[in-house]
């Protein structure tokens, strides 16, 4: 971590740069402390002194590079969230320096259920490291820890926390020293030369904000991907931002647009505040244009502070997003008073429960956080909500609240979709189904988002698609493909390539309604090639010059795409193979293939039993077998579950992994994360299973087998979207109640017994 270090035992001091041994010195020969009993004369003073000056004299080098930087920075930051980790251990055993542990407690109770102790020290690490950074950009002086607290509002209550904690209190010696490095780093970096090469690269005039990337990617790139901490590009936050100010004028009568004083505007999941920022520019020269510079502070005071909410659950984008806040105010000519409040909030959007405050450190700037927002969440009415959510396929977000509304996207035409909606836990669909909310309670609004493009045409969102119908008068979809997980290229075969670093592909979403609206109108556009090819359309465009179409969909899957109807009719004389198999399920995840699944019995039991031995700490496991825990699954848990066992013996089965690979499987809820239990029992008796894809991802079909054991969701097919559904030939009275027929009335029966016969007459 460190560039310059002595490591010593007392005796001898050794002197280390960059990780290189440079100098040592024996100063004494221990022994003789046990012969003499006595201090020891002390030996090669000179020599010593010469190594503390070397010590000294060492300067870090001016740092001119980002990527040099963000290493310098990834670096210290690792190690202070090692030290703090360290430091909340201690505090455990001593009963000291409880200030950690506290917050620690109070950000787990509030904020983020199931946060480790690691998680909490990435997080608090993160803060201080980018709250350095984001200070030290705005000053040329001599730069210490004491100044970013020195610079933070008195309204941001549980920034100031943390803040005056490492710049006032008495922190311990190593976190001192650490954050002092911190410091003296970024004091030696020529930011003016760093964050101008984000200009000459392209990457836009919001270098705080694509710092931020840089740095997560080295200091936890597998961190940056589960996150989602990619910025959004500028054309597409201006595209949003310039369409939402034209559709206020032309929709909602707003002759101002964002500049309206009437115009409430909320970002659920703001990150580093780029689209709110964007927003208040516009809205400020929109003012500015009509009516001068005389009113340009009363404008920004009572109508931006007043009328833009932002919500954010990571306190290190959250610490970022308030300082670039008061940077933008500053550069607008307003500075911000002790007073004002951005109204930015460090929330869980997708929860609608109050904080209660209580002793811990932080809590009480928690709990008021929680109640401003959570006034905006039940009470203000919103007209705009716009941003670009996470992508999240497995959501921590599970409260009752959010749990509940998703479930209206879990019915088509009134019927419940018994399917698992795995896919409509992903937390984008949750804040598109949060924002449809607020409209929805507002009466009228605008709803714009980049996300996951996915929800457009895959059968699971079907329900999804027709709620938002019917809250929705326009929907204008543009889509901005970049898939690369279904290979996505130009209609000509040319590199299509994605507006992100990510392989999901997106799409704009912006969906209107308006009071008493009954047009219903779906349109549909989309954009193919390179990225810049792509910034270059959106960076001149708005929704009024794209050139949308007119598209129309229909029962039961009610896609959001352009659909060949040509042969629609011809499909729809067929039978739903679902109706033939109304049993039916995708096939197991083990979530841990190399574990839980092995050619040879014989190793897989001994696996199995390593697990079992009570004399292996959980740690053997992490390191041998390579398993990784997270919210839903401990390795200590699922012990503990696998011993609970009786009859264990049955839980090793043949499953059929591959086409014509068959292997044996450990099938036990602890350890494999999906089992599809319900039907798969079904595969364990005699019997047989057709094999399909409810999708493909490209053109061409291959996507068909038989199996007579369970089978592994990928089986046929390892694409994303290609997942592998078995339909049993037979089901067994004795596992399930219902016979092959059971979920249609005899009525139904008959209609699909004719149907069949009908078609093989």
């Amino acid at each position: 971590t460190f560039r310059n270090v002595i490591l010593t035992n007392v005796s001898e001091f050794r002197l280390y740069r960059d990780g290189k041994l440079i100098d040592k010195v024996q100063i004494f020969r221990p022994f003789l402390i046990k012969d003499l009993k006595r201090k020891p004369p002390i030996e090669n003073e000179e020599k010593f002194l010469e190594l503390l000056n070397k010590f000294f004299s060492f300067s870090i080098p001016r740092i001119i590079k980002p990527k040099q930087l963000a290493i310098e920075l990834a670096k210290r930051t690792r190690f202070l969230r090692n030290e703090i980790i360290e430091e909340m251990l201690e505090s455990e055993e001593d009963n000291e320096n409880k200030h950690l542990k506290g917050f620690y407690e109070a950000f787990k109770e509030t904020l983020i259920a199931g946060l480790t102790e690691k998680g909490f020290a990435d997080l608090y690490s993160q803060t201080i490291a980018y709250g350095l950074f984001a200070a030290r950009s705005r000053t040329e002086k001599k730069f210490n820890r004491k100044y970013a607290y020195e610079n933070i509002p008195h309204t941001i209550g549980i920034l100031r926390d943390v803040f005056k904690y490492i710049s006032l209190d008495d922190i311990p010696v190593q976190l001192e020293s650490i954050i002092d490095d911190i410091s003296e780093v970024l004091s030696k970096a020529d930011l003016n030369k760093v964050l101008n090469q984000f200009y000459r690269e392209g990457k836009g005039s919001d270098p705080i904000v694509h710092f931020y990337e840089t740095f997560l990617a080295e200091y936890d790139p597998e961190m940056r991907e589960k996150r989602g901490v990619y910025y959004t590009p500028e054309p597409v936050v201006k595209f949003i931002v310039k369409s939402v100010h034209s559709i206020l004028k032309t929709h909602f009568n707003k002759s101002d647009g964002l500049a309206d004083e009437s115009v409430t505007l909320l970002d659920p999941a703001a990150g580093t505040m780029t689209f709110i920022a964007e927003a208040i520019k516009t809205a400020t020269k929109e003012y500015v244009d009509k009516y001068g510079e005389g009113g340009k502070a009363k404008f920004l005071k009572n109508n931006i502070l007043k009328n833009y909410y932002a919500f954010e659950l990571l306190m290190a984008p959250y610490a970022i997003g308030h300082l670039k806040m008061s940077f933008l105010f500053e550069e607008l000519g307003y500075k911000l008073k002790d007073e004002d409040r951005v109204k930015f909030y460090l929330t869980n959007t997708l929860e609608l429960n109050e904080i209660k405050a209580s002793n811990l450190p932080g809590m009480r700037s928690l709990s008021e956080e929680s109640k401003e927002a959570l006034k905006v969440k039940k009470d203000n009415p919103i007209l705009v909500v716009i941003g670009n959510p996470p992508y999240s396929g497995i959501s921590s977000n599970k409260g009752d609240f959010i749990t509940t509304l998703i479930d209206t996207y879990k019915y088509v035409d009134g019927n419940h979709l018994n399917e698992r909606k795995h896919w409509l836990n992903d937390d984008y669909v949750k804040f598109i189904r949060f924002a449809q909310w607020k409209i929805d309670q507002n009466g009228e609004g605008i709803l714009a988002f980049i996300n996951n493009h996915a929800f457009l045409d895959n059968p699971t969102f079907r329900g999804m698609r027709q709620q938002l119908m019917k809250s929705f008068d326009e929907m204008y979809i543009l889509d901005l493909h970049g898939n690369s997980k279904k290979k996505e290229t130009c209609p000509d075969g040319s590199k299509d390539e994605n507006v992100f670093d990510i392989q999901q592909g997106v799409s704009i979403s912006i969906f209107i309604k308006v009071k008493n609206g009954k047009n219903n109108s779906i349109k549909y556009s989309d954009i193919f090639g390179k990225r810049i090819e792509k910034y270059n359309v959106l960076e001149k465009s708005s929704i009024k010059s794209i050139n949308y179409k007119e598209i129309k969909n229909s029962s039961p899957f009610y896609f959001l795409i352009p659909t060949d109807e040509t042969h629609k009719k011809q499909y729809e004389k067929g039978i739903l193979i679902n109706e033939i198999f109304p049993v039916n399920i995708t096939g197991i995840v083990t979530a841990r293939d190399k574990f839980v699944i092995d050619e040879n019995k014989t190793k897989l039991k001994m696996r199995i039993e390593h697990f079992k031995n009570k004399e292996l700490k959980n740690d053997f496991f992490k390191n041998v077998y390579k398993l990784k825990e997270n919210y839903q699954w401990r390795i200590e848990t699922a012990r503990k579950e696998i011993l609970q066992q009786e009859n264990d013996e049955s839980n090793y089965i043949k499953i059929m992994y591959r086409p014509f690979d068959e292997k044996w499987i450990y099938y036990h809820d602890s350890v494999v994360w999906r089992t599809r239990r319900k039907v798969m029992q079904n595969m364990m008796e005699k019997n047989i299973g057709l094999l399909i894809c409810r999708q493909q991802n490209k053109i061409g079909f291959h996507h068909a087998f038989i199996a007579n054991n369970i089978i592994e969701s990928g089986l046929v097919s390892n694409k994303t979207r290609e997942t592998t559904y078995i339909l049993p030939l037979y089901t067994y009275p004795h596992i399930n109640s219902h016979n092959l027929f059971s979920q249609h009335s005899k009525e139904k029966k008959m209609s699909i017994d004719e149907k069949i016969y009908k078609q093989l007459s």
